[in-house]
């Protein structure tokens, strides 16, 4: 494993994301603790000492294993990172905080409330980085509200020590908006972690949002660096262009090397759900391996080809609002797949059961409301029906 520096510290190359841990079959968000602590201890014995979660993960339930899983490691042997969940609370009376989208019927709480509620699901006095969760146009009012003050609650919590270096998450914010909350908060954050790969350098103007965090002094934490697996599974023909180069690099090993060619990248999250997955990643990051000019040339290729894809990254949120539970995200890759002539028959809805079923859907829009990436998702719904009916 090869480090970086960040906010003063030697952090590992790779981290792991504990939002795709593995699931307990037929359990939706629950974990498979066995097998998530075996990839956990692998991680921690080969180097990586950077672990992120947030509030919502699983459920709530992925800082409980986390801080389960990392109880039996000195504190001094790995940073934890965390999120405050911003984006998915409604401002009630007397600082009292509300929950919606995926955390719909959660209790009321308070800033500190949360704050201290993560501390102690985590089993730690203090988190090593902590974050906004997504800001972005639609949550920058509760993130800056004067009354709630929570990046000013956040700022006190670092003072004491109990927040050891600060920034801020974000999917799809635009560059003026990150430019401008960053210009408004100078020397408030250290870092931005933002989802970044060779697809959404152009689909979602990552290359911008990269240039802007750069200007104002800050290192890069990757999320979403193989797009929720998106960019491990290439349409066969894109695949042959770089098994013809590198025939034996599997197609999210070229994601993540692509990523390294980024001097100010720190850490890039990887939400290893397998042990396969996580020997492989560990293997990539062993040494700085970045993809030549040629390779990355043949990577924004690759990209074009699929800039008309609705730009899913598979995250789940949707599906934990869906009153009909359907299986939004696979849905989703069902209809790139037909729309642009990668399957070998027609989608048939009535064989691959209910939860696989677009036609199903009623357009209450509480998926599209949570979506990090923005999708209409009951217009793709609708569109997807319509296809299948002709």
């Amino acid at each position: 494993m090869y480090y970086k520096e960040m906010a003063g510290l030697k952090v590992s190359a790779l981290g792991m994301g504990n939002m795709r841990l593995p699931r307990i079959e037929g359990e939706n968000e629950k974990i498979d603790r066995e097998k998530a602590q075996e990839i956990i201890d692998y991680a921690m014995s080969h180097g990586i000492n950077y672990y992120d979660t947030a509030y919502r993960y699983h459920g709530g339930e992925s800082e409980l294993f986390i801080g389960e899983a990392l109880k039996k490691y000195p504190r001094e042997s790995f940073y934890l990172a965390s999120k405050f969940p911003g984006h998915m609370m409604v401002k009630k009376e007397n600082g009292v905080v509300g929950f919606t989208s995926g955390l719909t019927g959660w209790p009321d709480s308070t800033v500190p409330g949360v704050f201290e509620e993560q501390l102690k699901k985590c089993q730690v006095e203090y988190f090593d980085f902590y974050l906004l969760h997504n800001m972005n146009e639609n949550s920058i009012a509760m993130f800056e509200d004067p009354e709630l003050d929570i990046i000013g609650y956040l700022q006190e919590q670092k003072k004491l020590g109990r927040i050891r270096h600060l920034g801020f998450s974000s999917h799809v914010v635009s560059p003026q908006l990150l430019d401008e909350f960053l210009t408004r908060h100078e020397g408030v954050f250290e870092f931005v972690q933002i989802q970044l790969n060779y697809l959404d350098w152009k689909l979602q103007d990552a290359k911008t949002k990269y240039e802007v965090i750069a200007k104002h002094g800050l290192k890069v934490v990757v999320m979403e660096g193989i797009r929720g697996g998106r960019l491990a599974n290439l349409p066969d023909a894109e695949m042959a262009k770089l098994r013809a180069l590198r025939p034996d690099d599997s197609a999210a090993r070229w994601a993540l090397r692509w990523l390294q060619t980024l001097p100010e990248v720190s850490v890039v999250l990887s939400g290893m759900s397998s042990f396969d997955q996580i020997v492989e990643n560990v293997e990539t990051f062993e040494a700085p391996n970045p993809v030549s000019e040629d390779e990355k040339a043949l990577l924004t290729e690759v990209a074009d080809s699929m800039l008309s894809w609705v730009p899913c990254t598979a995250c789940r949120y949707c599906t934990e609002g869906c009153p009909m539970e359907l299986e939004i995200p696979k849905i989703i890759a069902a209809y790139n797949a037909v729309k642009n002539g990668e399957r070998g028959r027609k989608y048939n809805p009535d064989q691959e059961g209910e939860a696989m079923d677009p036609r199903r859907c009623i357009g209450c829009g509480a998926c599209a409301s949570i979506c990090p990436q923005n999708i209409a998702i009951p217009d793709i719904m609708s569109e997807f029906s319509e296809m299948l009916s002709e």
